[in-house]
């Protein structure tokens, strides 16, 4: 194969999880400029709802112009200008950033499993809770969320357009391990998987996503996919065991004097 189509071809890819992560994950508000996409959500903090992605590495015109553009708005929401960048962004995009000394942090894997490899015949079927402000409640226990983000996250999982499943394991009728997976077509994905800090270690979140993802695979899905922050080696450590394999990776920039901590 060409090297040229092997691009191609992962690019692809790429193109795949990229969209089926903003129909997945939307934001509260989008803009185009070309083929950057300027997401902003003014209930949510998020990086990855609050960013600018690059969907073509060709589209380099009126670079500087255009970040000035997105800096406006994003000043406008309050949130600092942050890119996102994936493969899709190519490497003359991140080349202009760095001359200009934009700072990079936060790298993300993107993972995948091919649901027909994994064997769920001890695998618990779980139903997925249908009420939203009950789910919350335990999501944000489990992963100790402040009560300011309650109101985003209600408008972020209610504009999923997708299937979401919302998933709560309990232990002695407390929640322990919370989790979306959005059915989307052949596609599943799992977000905000997270496990109660006092109890992890213990399979409470190996049992969650199996079981998420079995319910996905029920309806059709037949690969899981998610996102998980490359400092995170016990969730990479989890993932792996369980099958994913890593697709690729993104990373974030913001310009110089700019914190990269939120």
């Amino acid at each position: 194969m060409l090297p040229d189509r092997e691009s191609a071809l992962r690019l692809s890819l790429v193109r795949r999880f990229e969209a089926a992560g903003f129909r997945a994950w939307p934001a509260g508000s989008v803009r185009y400029d070309g083929t950057w996409v300027l997401r902003l959500t003014a209930g949510h903090p998020a990086k990855r709802l609050n960013s600018v992605a690059i969907l073509d590495p060709g589209d380099l015109c009126r670079i500087d112009e255009r970040i000035e553009a997105a800096s406006r708005w994003f000043e406008a929401f309050g949130r600092p200008l942050t890119f996102r960048i994936s493969p899709l962004a190519g490497t003359a995009l991140s080349e202009h950033l760095d001359a200009r000394g934009w700072t990079r942090f936060g790298e993300v894997l993107v993972m995948s499993l091919d649901l027909e490899k994994v064997d769920f015949t001890d695998v618990i079927d779980q139903i997925p809770m249908k009420d939203l402000n009950r789910f919350i409640s335990a999501m944000m226990r489990v992963r100790d969320h402040s009560g300011l983000i309650r109101p985003g996250l209600s408008e972020v999982i209610s504009s999923i357009r997708a299937e979401p499943g919302l998933f709560v394991h309990e232990s002695g009728g407390v929640p322990v391990a919370t989790t979306i997976c959005v059915h989307d077509g052949e596609l599943a994905g799992l977000f905000e998987v997270g496990t109660q800090a006092t109890l992890r270690r213990r399979g409470f979140g190996r049992a969650i996503v199996l079981s998420a993802i079995k319910w996905a695979r029920m309806r059709g899905a037949r690969v899981a996919w998610l996102q998980v922050e490359a400092e995170n080696e016990g969730a990479l450590a989890l993932y792996r065991q369980l099958g994913f394999e890593e697709v690729y990776r993104y990373h974030y920039r913001r310009p110089p004097g700019a914190a990269v901590s939120a």
